[in-house]
Formats: C-alpha cells, sequence, structure tokens
C-alpha cells in the first residue's frame, strides 16, 4: 500500500461571526506548525477579547495527524471543542488551529444549539480559508568531495531534491529536501556515491 506524502492546511488566518439568540460567535482560523504558536495565538485573543465568557479550540498537528487537542473553555462537556475539531476532521486538514471566542448574549441556547453553533462558526471560517495540499519533506545533509560534484548535482535534478544550503569549500557539503515518497530511493543512490556521507536531520 502506498503511504501518502502529502496533507491538506490553510493558507492563510481568516474570522467570521456567527449570532445565535444574542450570543455572538466570533471564529478565527490559523495556519500554524507547533505548539508554541497555538500558546502565543490564545494569548493574544484572550488579551484581545477578554471580556469574552469562552475561548473554545481545536487544533491538529503534523502530516500524521497524531497532535491534537479540544477545548470547551468553560462550556459544558463536548459542545465546544469537540463541533470545532469535528469540521477539522471531516475537512481532512492539518497544521490548523481554530479558536471560537464567545460573547454570551444572555439566552441559554441549551446542548444541541451550543454543539451547532460551534459547528457553525467552525464551518464557516474554515470556508473563507484558502485549503492548500502539501507535501511531507525529509531534509539531509551530505558531505563530499568537490570531485563528486557532477555526480551529486545530477541526482539532486533526477531525484528533483530541493538544495537548501550549500557549501563548495575543501569539503563539499549541501542541504536539501526531498518529497517523503523519494527519500529512500534517493538515500539509496546516494549510498552507491563513495566517500559520500549522508545525515538525516
Amino acid at each position: 500500500m502506498l503511504f501518502s506524502d502529502t496533507y491538506l492546511t490553510i493558507e492563510n488566518p481568516a474570522e467570521i461571526i456567527f449570532k445565535d439568540k444574542g450570543s455572538k460567535f466570533l471564529a478565527f482560523a490559523f495556519p500554524v506548525e507547533n505548539d508554541k504558536q497555538i500558546k502565543e495565538i490564545l494569548n493574544h485573543l484572550k488579551k484581545d477579547h477578554h471580556t469574552a465568557n469562552h475561548h473554545c479550540y481545536a487544533y491538529r498537528l503534523g502530516a500524521d495527524k497524531l497532535n491534537f487537542r479540544a477545548n470547551d473553555d468553560g462550556e459544558p462537556s463536548n459542545t465546544a471543542g469537540k463541533p470545532i475539531f469535528g469540521q477539522l476532521q471531516s475537512n481532512d486538514l492539518t497544521d490548523i488551529l481554530i479558536v471560537v471566542v464567545r460573547y454570551f448574549g444572555g439566552t441559554l441556547l441549551g446542548v444541541s444549539g451550543l454543539i451547532n453553533a460551534y459547528k457553525t462558526s467552525a464551518a464557516e471560517v474554515i470556508r473563507e480559508c484558502n485549503i492548500i495540499e502539501k507535501q511531507v519533506l525529509f531534509s539531509y545533509t551530505i558531505h563530499f568531495s568537490f570531485d563528486q560534484l557532477n555526480d551529486v548535482m545530477k541526482l539532486m535534478k533526477q531525484m528533483d531534491c530541493k538544495i537548501t544550503e550549500q557549501n563548495f569549500d575543501s569539503e563539499c557539503s549541501m542541504h536539501f529536501r526531498i518529497r517523503k515518497a523519494n527519500s529512500e530511493a534517493c538515500e539509496n543512490k546516494l549510498k552507491k556515491i563513495s566517500g559520500l556521507r549522508l545525515e538525516y536531520k
């Protein structure tokens, strides 16, 4: 079975406002890459909307989609974070954070009303985003002698490697990235170049 080396994420931040029975739901979507970014965004939103009743959110990180969390922030259990996270799942998105800030309008929405409000807010803010496909890239560093440069450059082109840094001093070195699906074949070809040292980053 072929493994996927692509994933879907959003290209741009977005925000929308959803209203229901006087309550105002401000939904924000952000492309994110790590937990630190998520904490900074949440802190910033909590400062900007310090009078709001709830700051509910869900996120998912990584091409393997294994780093995720949903938070109800004081709303009844599973009425906010879970419906938000459900929209990440149904759109198959990762490297994304959605925060829904609620200003209570005086009328209780009930469990089903809350679930619908948070689900709708998340769905609408995702619709405002440009969804893009990204490749899973592996990073390598190689060290080789100058007389091997032609062989190395030929292989870089052949395997569609993205060179990010290169150094041609007494010993040559090169940093490059390659699609996950092509990485094993590239490693095998590089190992055939005598004396070349390969490091996986």
